[in-house]
């Protein structure tokens, strides 16, 4: 009865969310480093009501291997391996340099290898290269279950010595960092791999980090309900003011999967108002980018109108300090 009575006091103070959409998650290509190119991103986001959209490539390119008959045509199809692969970043370049929309798309690095100690120098050169066009950093990929197991040489972690060297670049140049760490393993029903991120975090305070779909995935989700993730994440949001969540890809399934998850959320977001965007995760691909992105109207619609404008709207913009 009270959980019912805490979900009706939600309803009553909101309303039906009618603002605009910036979106903090648009992969400009796919795993094989295509992209629909910036006239389809564009189309899709003017027909979505989509102001703005952070824009990142992929970090990563799957590798066509000389026993696979058929060209592959999904990262996980198959076996064969995902390389990190630095050219993503100049796609990206040659992309936007002479785009008109250069004010509504906001760059972020994200072709480096995560376990390379030389990788902060070389985004250290790539920002130098490029006054002002790039906005951040990311989506940098650890703990990424079968994506990490795919990926050629060392794994990567949130606390690895060469990420610690990248965030202080990211400090540095005032850049938000885009953090994908999954919070355990597809076995363990506890928070196996927080404490990577509380290091991260502590040891960082003068760096943003926006944790990618809150420390969830598929196949997370595919093996366990990750319950205990709700009190995780606000353990972290309490103690960490550097820390902002990502609401995309499968958090969304986490929060409305039943009554006393979805209280249990919506109360962590209008106790953090500030913290949480959203975002579409679309990679190359952006037909689906609106259609992502109002799914979210289930829980905007749920809080009051300017933590739905913010949740929606606001607090990407202010990432890169951008006020509308």
């Amino acid at each position: 009865m009270k959980r019912t009575l805490l979900l009706a006091a939600f309803s009553l103070n909101s309303y039906a969310y009618d603002g605009v959409y910036n979106d903090a998650e648009i992969h400009f290509v796919d795993y094989f480093q295509r992209t629909n190119g910036v006239s389809a991103l564009i189309e899709v986001m003017d027909k979505s009501n989509i102001n703005h959209a952070f824009l990142m490539g992929m970090p990563v390119k799957k590798k066509w291997s000389s026993f696979d008959e058929a060209e592959p045509d999904f990262v996980f199809g198959d076996d064969s391996p995902v390389y990190y692969y630095s050219y993503t970043d100049s796609i990206l370049v040659n992309h936007l340099s002479k785009s008109k929309y250069q004010n509504r798309l906001h760059p972020f690095i994200t072709g480096f290898n995560p376990t390379d100690l030389f990788a902060a120098e070389h985004i250290e050169e790539l920002l130098r290269s490029n006054p002002g066009f790039w906005k951040g950093i990311g989506e940098i990929l650890t703990r990424h279950d079968t994506l990490s197991k795919l990926t050629l040489g060392e794994q990567s972690r949130a606390n690895h010595p060469a990420l610690m060297k990248v965030y202080k670049v990211a400090a540095k140049y005032n850049l938000p960092v885009i953090l994908h760490s999954n919070i355990t393993s597809e076995r363990e029903k506890s928070p196996l791999y927080k404490s990577e991120l509380e290091e991260v975090l502590v040891k960082n305070r003068k760096t943003k980090f926006i944790w990618a779909h809150g420390g969830s995935s598929s196949t997370l989700l595919k093996s366990q309900r990750l319950d205990f993730l709700i009190d995780e994440a606000r353990d972290l949001l309490e103690e960490n003011d550097n820390l902002y969540i990502l609401a995309s890809w499968t958090l969304l399934d986490i929060i409305v999967k039943d009554a006393k998850s979805k209280e249990e959320w919506l109360a962590l977001i209008t106790d953090y108002p500030e913290r949480f965007m959203i975002g579409s995760d679309v990679v190359g691909k952006f037909k689906n980018t609106g259609k992502l992105l109002s799914k979210w109207d289930e829980v905007l619609d749920l809080l009051p109108k300017d933590i739905a404008n913010k949740m929606a709207e606001k607090n990407m913009l202010s990432m890169i300090n951008i006020a509308e």
